[in-house]
């Protein structure tokens, strides 16, 4: 059984205002307004939806997406559902 790898926003931040200064050519301001958007987006995306858990995705077993968190009664991990159209 595997982990998965944990995610390291302040990592993701740095790369992604070092990109935008360094390869978009926008302003400081510009690439912190981008990263942070960025961020928020990517954090929602690690966090497991299930309102009994709320765990990042690094606690969850990555093959089995259960919750290694001892106290937690989460057995599989739960990502956003977007774009659902109704029937």
């Amino acid at each position: 059984m595997k982990l998965k790898k944990p995610f390291s926003p302040e990592v993701l931040y740095n790369h992604i205002v070092h990109y935008y200064i360094d390869k978009k050519g926008v302003t400081i301001d510009e690439a912190n307004k981008i990263a942070q958007n960025i961020i928020t987006r990517e954090l929602q995306r690690h966090v497991c939806q299930d309102v009994r858990c709320k765990h990042l995705s690094s606690d969850h077993i990555k093959n089995q997406d259960t919750c290694i968190i001892i106290d937690c009664p989460c057995t599989k991990f739960v990502s956003i559902i977007k774009n659902v159209q109704p029937a």
